[in-house]
């Protein structure tokens, strides 16, 4: 398991494939709040998207790495309702 309180604020969040999938605003409830700049087009844009701390396999530095390709992980973004992004 992980330690939350290593993902620091702007943080690069990298999926298993090596690909950027967004960058840390900070850990909030057991997931990581993603910066709006890193929160998709359409009506995506805009607003915050969060990232399960499950899915976090390993903290290197200013790295956060996911234990799913960067594809596969934005399937599993979250809105802050807790509801899955459509």
């Amino acid at each position: 398991m992980i330690n939350a309180a290593q993902i620091k604020e702007h943080a690069n969040v990298i999926g298993a494939d090596g690909v950027h999938l967004g960058t840390v605003d900070h850990v909030e409830g057991g997931r990581i709040k993603l910066t709006k700049r890193d929160s998709g087009e359409g009506h995506h844009k805009g607003h915050h998207h969060f990232i399960s701390l499950g899915l976090v396999s390993e903290i290197e530095g200013n790295d956060v790495r996911l234990s799913a390709n960067a594809d596969v992980a934005l399937t599993f973004e979250e809105e802050e309702s807790g509801k899955p992004t459509d």
